[in-house]
């Protein structure tokens, strides 16, 4: 049987380059020690895989270039039962190992530095910071009990200590920094951070519900310049407790089958608008809080729109097809979802990458290029 060390030094091979300061840290941690069971969705619902029962594939699972989810809504893998089929919201994980390194390069750390790392999760990318830049420069923060204490106890185990702490990463940080970099998302910028920061550091993060990677510097007036990258990603979104807020269709029971206010012949064909990751990105700039959900059999498509202030849209229709849309509330939220996908056809793209991005020390967050800006409040 091949051993783990051959593994992560495959691993290795797939997620850095033969002269990047990453690859050592890939092929020292033993990714498969930080999770032993993990979720997979199954054609039924979910499926509970467990490593020790199965090394073959906990080793070949462990290392490859995959994010392994580890908890779905308030139970982690640790805790289920193989009969559990809890619904597919996941709220943690392990993130895929070229994702973290990604990260971790738009951070640009040096030795010397102290880190934050905010998501601990399994304590992987902990793991990866511990191992290059040394435990007493490394601090992880997560809101769950459960997972700071089970990564602190597994990081001991593979011989790291660094300074873990269950904390609301938004609220109130452990200590001050010269890095940031965060494996969650964010709706805005938390002044925390920016208080957290000494002079010359840099965030790293990404926005709840974009592709966006913020990398932006310390700035002598209390916030942060930079611009985003030249890279995309998505993450979780923080939470404030045991588990995320009910999703609004569940509380829009009306959206569901409910005639809207106003019903129109859709322009374009539905599309899966989280997977499509330019659209959602601007989509969630014009209408921050937005929340989008697709459902689909054989070629019916549904798509819904929501938002908590009331507003709503139904989408329904046939692949190619122009859907039937239902809309109410008081924003017309497919008729901004038809302007952006109009100026995507017109324009070719709708990147942002490249742009400059300027925080203020409230937190708020400006992108601009030329005539064109959003604020992300």
């Amino acid at each position: 049987m091949t051993t783990w060390a051959e593994h992560a030094a495959q691993l290795a091979d797939t997620v850095t380059h033969p002269q990047s300061r990453w690859r050592d840290a890939v092929s020292a941690t033993p990714r498969h020690l930080l999770v032993p069971r993990w979720w997979q969705a199954d054609p039924n619902g979910t499926l509970l895989l467990d490593g020790p029962a199965d090394p073959h594939r906990w080793m070949r699972t462990a290392y490859s270039d995959t994010t392994l989810v580890t908890r779905l809504g308030p139970l982690h893998a640790d805790h289920a039962h193989p009969d559990d089929r809890p619904q597919w919201w996941p709220s943690s994980s392990s993130t895929l190992p070229s994702l973290v390194v990604q990260m971790f390069r738009h951070a640009r750390p040096d030795k010397g530095m102290d880190i934050l790392d905010v998501g601990t999760g399994s304590g992987y990318g902990t793991a990866l910071l511990c191992h290059r830049f040394g435990d007493r420069h490394i601090t992880s923060v997560d809101v769950d009990p459960y997972l700071t204490g089970i990564a602190r106890e597994r990081l001991a185990d593979i011989g790291h200590k660094p300074h873990i702490a269950t904390v609301d990463a938004t609220g109130s940080l452990p200590g001050t920094c010269d890095r940031i970099i965060a494996t969650v998302s964010v709706r805005r910028i938390p002044t925390s951070w920016l208080a957290a920061l000494r002079p010359g550091g840099r965030l790293v993060t990404t926005i709840t519900g974009t592709s966006l990677i913020i990398g932006a510097d310390k700035h002598p007036d209390g916030g942060a310049v930079g611009r985003i990258e030249r890279d995309w990603a998505g993450f979780m979104g923080t939470r404030h407790g045991p588990d995320y807020p009910p999703r609004l269709l569940a509380q829009f029971s009306h959206a569901r089958d409910q005639d809207g206010d106003d019903i129109t012949t859709g322009r374009y064909p539905i599309l899966n608008i989280a997977e499509a990751w330019e659209v959602n990105t601007h989509l969630t700039l014009a209408v921050p809080g937005i929340e989008t959900h697709f459902e689909s059999e054989g070629d019916d498509r549904t798509a819904w729109l929501l938002h908590a202030d009331g507003s709503w849209a139904r989408a329904h229709g046939r692949w190619t097809d122009a859907p039937t849309v239902h809309q109410s509330g008081p924003r017309r939220l497919w008729d901004v979802l038809e302007r952006i996908r109009h100026k995507l056809n017109i324009e070719g793209s709708l990147g942002l990458y490249g742009y400059r991005v300027r925080i203020e020390p409230d937190g708020r967050c400006h992108i601009s290029r030329g005539d064109w800006s959003a604020v992300i409040e």
